[in-house]
């Protein structure tokens, strides 16, 4: 019966009471089928009506033990539903905030390239159209990668060499990326567009100030199943303080981060020796 019918939830007499029902039902009912359709002796009728009260009590306690084992089996699918819609909009949020903080991303690199086509158009239209192709190119790999959560880090460096490409554009013979990935490591997962913005940050604190060339150098290994990655670009402490590297785009980085591991540890930066170094370290994913 309790399969049926679900007693609401914390309703203890309720159980208690329809235990009770069921029991002195069952009793009463198996006596009236006992003395109307079973030939007994007086002795066995004695011994029936002197032993209903012990199978009342003990046909209620086997019904009660039934219905509040019900009850409890109910509360824990209730607890399994209830942390699974937690986990669900979770999930949801993290999502979402994941999405807002690669949208926030973009516009300050779109906004740049805009600006250096609008000045390439008059003095070098051929580059202005090269530049509105490979910014083409960079948005449609943008909009693939929205819903995919991992890519390879060959897919990402092939993502992120448009990125440069356009750069390059805008600052000439002045920027020089230098990237070593040993061809082992290309099959190691990262999550998509993560490169672009700390390449930018670098790009934006090594080149702004100066008037010389600049390389920007981007290495990558796999120790222990965990994707090691660094950016390296130089500065000059009399115009760019390290510290300024910890901009939006690196909390966002390091955000997105501990969203996707729940690790604070994936991002740290060092400035030393005129060299400012970001350090990204990605844990693999294993079937």
């Amino acid at each position: 019966m309790f399969h049926y019918y679900r007693p609401e939830k914390d309703k203890f007499f309720q159980v208690l009471f329809l235990s009770i029902f069921l029991s002195a039902f069952c009793v009463l009912f198996s006596k009236w089928m006992i003395l109307h359709f079973v030939v007994v002796d007086e002795v066995y009728i004695d011994l029936l009506y002197k032993s209903l009260a012990m199978r009342f009590i003990n046909g209620t306690l086997l019904v009660c033990v039934i219905g509040f084992t019900s009850q409890l089996c109910y509360r824990f699918e209730d607890q399994r539903e209830q942390l699974k819609r937690n986990e669900d909009a979770e999930k949801l949020t993290r999502e979402a905030e994941l999405f807002k903080l690669r949208q926030q991303l973009q516009p300050h690199f779109l906004f740049n390239s805009l600006n250096s086509i609008s000045a390439l158009i008059g003095s070098r239209p051929e580059e202005a159209r090269k530049m509105i192709h490979q910014l083409s190119d960079f948005l449609r790999g943008t909009l693939k990668r929205e819903d995919v959560p991992f890519v390879t880090l060959a897919e990402e460096l092939e993502y992120l060499s448009i990125y440069l490409e356009i750069e390059k554009v805008r600052f000439g013979h002045r920027l020089v990326t230098d990237i070593s990935v040993p061809e082992n490591v290309l099959k190691s997962t990262i999550p998509p567009m993560l490169l672009q913005p700390i390449v930018e940050n670098a790009i934006k604190f090594g080149l702004y100030d100066t008037t010389e060339n600049v390389t920007i150098t981007i290495k990558g290994d796999l120790i222990k199943s965990e994707l090691h990655l660094e950016v390296i670009n130089p500065f000059d402490p009399a115009t760019a303080s390290p510290k300024q590297g910890i901009g939006f785009g690196l909390t966002a980085i390091k955000r997105r981060l501990y969203l996707l591991y729940f690790r604070q540890d994936l991002l740290s930066t060092v400035a030393k020796d005129h060299l400012f170094t970001t350090h990204i370290l990605i844990p693999q994913q294993h079937d």
